[in-house]
């Protein structure tokens, strides 16, 4: 029975999240606000992360790791959920240096990283028993398929993704921003908060794991 309210309140959250990016991506906003959000937002995550390290080193139980994470996943998935939004519905009013690359080329590579990222979630919900950020902590470690190769293919193909619509946008100014603020922001939150928070729920099967597998760049199982 715990496990089914615990199940609806975080549905009940992300659906919530949900209703504030819609809003979020209709509102018609000046240019200082929306650099706010697409800046501030991302900048954000780095101190949620290291706070809620700070939380975990307190006590490293279980149980406080549990829901300190849902804590920081809500937070994270908020503001960069928030950036992406205003961040692609005002690329076009970016000005700087356009890329040379065929929009054809941007779009293929959408829909490849795009395809990743979804194959990543499926990988998770099928071998970790959960879903990304704050939908649902993994129940078991997931170190299989992908997550044989890299132990993060969900940030990979997320930062490859933002890369991708960058291109697509033919954006030099959005894929620095991926490049320069997104990306270092989602490597911090993963280095600093959710290795830590994995060895607290998992011990030695994932420091067994850590010591096998790259953090990022994919390498063939077992070379």
């Amino acid at each position: 029975m715990k496990h089914i309210l615990d199940a609806l309140v975080r549905i009940t959250l992300f659906v919530l999240i949900i209703a504030l990016w819609l809003w979020v991506l209709r509102q018609p906003l000046s240019d200082i606000v929306n650099l706010s959000l697409i800046a501030g937002g991302v900048f954000l995550m780095f101190p949620f992360a290291w706070f809620g390290r700070k939380l975990l080193d307190i006590k490293p139980t279980m149980s406080r790791a549990t829901w300190i994470t849902s804590f920081v996943h809500y937070a994270v998935v908020v503001l960069a959920g928030v950036a992406i939004i205003r961040a692609i519905k005002t690329h076009h009013d970016w000005s700087g240096w356009q890329l040379p690359v065929p929009t054809e080329v941007g779009i293929l590579l959408v829909i490849v990283t795009g395809g990743a990222t979804l194959l990543t979630v499926i990988n998770l919900a099928a071998k970790g028993l959960g879903a990304p950020f704050a939908v649902a902590l993994s129940r078991k470690l997931a170190v299989d398929w992908l997550y044989a190769w890299t132990r993060n293919p969900m940030v990979l193909a997320t930062i490859a993704l933002g890369l991708s619509l960058g291109i697509w946008f033919q954006s030099v100014l959005f894929v620095l921003w991926v490049l320069i603020l997104f990306a270092p922001a989602l490597l911090f939150l993963v280095k600093v908060y959710e290795e830590r928070e994995l060895e607290i729920r998992f011990g030695a099967s994932y420091l067994e794991y850590k010591s096998r597998t790259p953090m990022l760049f994919p390498r063939k199982p077992g070379s």
